[in-house]
């Protein structure tokens, strides 16, 4: 069996898994992983770019590396080899858990129970909910969810097809070091600083993905491309930007603006100007939306590593 149906029936068997079962509530891989990457930093801890940068490599490099040990070991197998990408899709990806929390967020809401939607939403992303109405966490969440299929779902499948096990797992390491110490708190301004470049290095093929299939998969595409490309490039993130500009566009309604992180309040601009106000129906509507995403994007991964394996062996050939 080659690698592009490894990668195919690995990543929907991980898909599937991730949908039906959803994250494991102890032991799940990704956790193990923050508490293996927060003993390193412990030891490691300067306040220097460069110590930052080892930290990186050593947890990133370290993941990275036990996939490929994996998948070495199995690599004579067709069926170890797919059990093996199933387990490590199922393991990165968190699509089922975006949804769920976004969801219960969501029926909060619509019951007008404010208070245990404020509650819920650090699960979810890390704004003040206080200083939210409801209209203003249904905002947080429509973006959380935009941006999380992103870094959830997508860039690892696009990873997972352009370097199999180890893909997987690295983008996953990676994406986890820069929500550890890749924001610009005092501890972590220089530390963090390789970790945060590097995830916006890795996050770049699957953000521009994920917004192209959003502009598929919404319910306006001309929308979604106009938004896309007028305000994208204005957002401080250049992987969230295409991303949270695109669901804007083909949702109809408009992100971004006044925002608060750890007490500091931001003023970041309007994506998709043309749009309405979010509103708590619109939360629905954005799950939905990244599941549509979720699953092109494994067609599309699964398409363009069959595509590039042939051209790879006639050109062998």
């Amino acid at each position: 069996m080659g690698a592009d149906r490894v990668f195919a029936y690995g990543a929907a068997a991980g898909l599937l898994g991730d949908l039906l079962l959803g994250d494991p509530r102890r032991g799940h891989p990704v956790a193990v992983f923050g508490r293996a990457a927060g003993a390193v930093e412990r030891v490691l801890w300067r306040d220097h770019r460069g110590w930052g940068a080892l930290h990186t490599v050593v947890c990133a490099g370290g993941a990275a590396a036990l996939g490929a040990a994996a998948a070495r070991a199995v690599r004579h197998s067709p069926a170890g080899s797919v059990l093996l990408t199933g387990a490590a899709t199922w393991a990165v990806v968190g699509g089922t858990s975006l949804a769920r929390e976004a969801g219960a967020i969501g029926r909060a809401l619509e019951a007008g129970d404010v208070e245990t939607a404020r509650a819920r939403l650090p699960h979810l992303c890390g704004r003040d909910p206080q200083a939210l109405d409801a209209d203003g966490i249904a905002r947080a969440v429509v973006e959380s969810v935009a941006e999380n299929t992103s870094d959830a779902v997508v860039g690892a499948l696009a990873w997972g097809a352009l370097a199999g096990v180890p893909g997987l797992a690295g983008f996953r390491a990676v994406n986890t070091l820069d929500a550890m110490v890749g924001h610009k708190s005092p501890r972590y301004r220089r530390y963090g600083w390789a970790s945060a470049r590097l995830d916006d290095l890795a996050g770049w093929p699957g953000a521009r993905l994920t917004a192209l299939l959003a502009t598929v998969a919404g319910g306006d595409p001309r929308g979604a491309v106009r938004a896309w490309r007028a305000d994208a490039g204005r957002h401080p993130s250049p992987n969230a930007g295409p991303v949270e500009a695109s669901f804007a566009g083909a949702l109809g309604v408009r992100l971004g603006g006044t925002l608060s992180y750890g007490g500091r309040v931001e003023h970041r601009p309007v994506l998709n100007d043309r749009g309405r106000a979010v509103q708590v129906r619109d939360i629905d509507r954005a799950v939905r939306l990244s599941r549509r995403v979720s699953w092109l994007a494994l067609g599309t991964c699964a398409a363009a590593k069959l595509l590039c394996d042939r051209l790879t062996k006639g050109r062998a050939s």
